[in-house]
């Protein structure tokens, strides 16, 4: 749930990002909207890492855009730092900016393959006028090289020269050139070999740690989250549906979506992976753009009740902090 509290960099509320459908060939008119974020609230305390997981398509990707406000926001509030950014333009967003970045999912696509690493992991410092001297340019670009574990010789060459792993290493450094205090890791390891994807991940761990970062960290694949998130907020079609501690959620999820995307992840042991139930989630994802009356996953949920099908059931408190939205825990 969301919170005032001095420790909270970013604060989520009512968060809504709804993007046009349009038809005609002649006269260009909506019919309808996508509603890709619809009423996502949290916040995000300092130091902590935010797991954000989810099927694809849930809107996680969305909400991250829409927090660095590189889409437009349809309604809510995002506030940072204490301040209320919602309605900025990109003029006022730059210095903002600054202190909030972003880690993209494909490290082939997100670095120009025109530009030496010293001029991608150096041009944010050039945006904002950071850059200082030459001799102080590279002494920054080979810190940060250094920072991500790479070694400051290959600030000449391009990306091209580089492995998956090394790319997302060059992007990180990127990332931290302006010392931001919000990082959004938008999936950084999916598209990594598994061998790979651990080494990125405790290298996350270790800039939290020495430099003090936050991070929203959005992926599908729950054992990574569980390595490296401190609380965990559950999407499905638009919405949280449950958000907990990292411990509790995996030791007893409540919702039922949370229940069956645990019971998912395959466990190394022959004989235990044959003896637990099967929790298997039938039918598809429904439509962003007509997304069902009531609870948005009483299509596919096992124990459906009639309340599911009229009411949307509200964000409760369970305490320690836990929240759920489902009708199954009305006192």
């Amino acid at each position: 749930m969301p919170s005032s509290a001095p420790d909270t960099v970013l604060t989520v509320k009512d968060l809504k990002v709804h993007f046009p459908v349009m038809a005609g060939a002649v006269v260009r008119r909506q019919v309808g909207s996508v509603k890709a974020v619809d009423g996502v609230s949290f916040d995000v305390r300092r130091g902590e890492t935010l797991g954000l997981v989810g099927e694809s398509g849930c809107g996680k990707s969305t909400t991250g855009l829409a927090i660095l406000r590189m889409i437009d926001i349809t309604s809510g509030e995002v506030t940072f730092e204490g301040e209320d950014i919602s309605d900025y333009d990109r003029s006022r967003m730059r210095p903002i900016r600054r202190r909030m970045q972003m880690v993209y999912q494909d490290p082939f696509g997100s670095l120009n393959p025109r530009m030496k690493v010293s001029e991608i992991v150096g041009e944010p410092l050039e945006v904002h006028g950071l850059a200082g001297d030459r001799a102080a340019y590279d002494t920054r670009v080979a810190s940060l090289l250094d920072m991500v574990g790479l070694l400051p010789d290959m600030a000449d060459r391009y990306p091209h020269e580089f492995s998956g792993g090394q790319r997302q290493r060059i992007g990180i450094a990127r990332a931290l050139a302006l010392e931001p205090s919000l990082i959004i890791c938008d999936e950084p390891v999916s598209a990594l070999d598994v061998s790979i994807q651990a080494q990125v991940v405790n290298l996350f761990q270790e800039l939290q740690e020495r430099l003090g970062l936050t991070y929203i960290f959005i992926a599908h694949d729950l054992a990574v989250v569980r390595h490296i998130s401190h609380r965990i907020a559950v999407m499905y079609l638009g919405r949280i549906v449950e958000i907990a501690p990292r411990g509790e959620l995996y030791a007893k999820p409540l919702h039922p979506y949370t229940q069956a995307l645990l019971a998912a992840i395959p466990i190394p042991d022959p004989e235990v992976e044959a003896s637990r139930p099967q929790q298997i989630i039938t039918g598809e994802v429904p439509s962003a753009m007509r997304p069902p009356p009531g609870c948005r996953f009483h299509t596919r949920c096992p124990r459906v009740m009639e309340v599911c099908k009229s009411v949307d059931p509200p964000m409760r408190d369970m305490g320690g902090g836990r929240a759920v939205a489902c009708h199954l825990y009305e006192s």
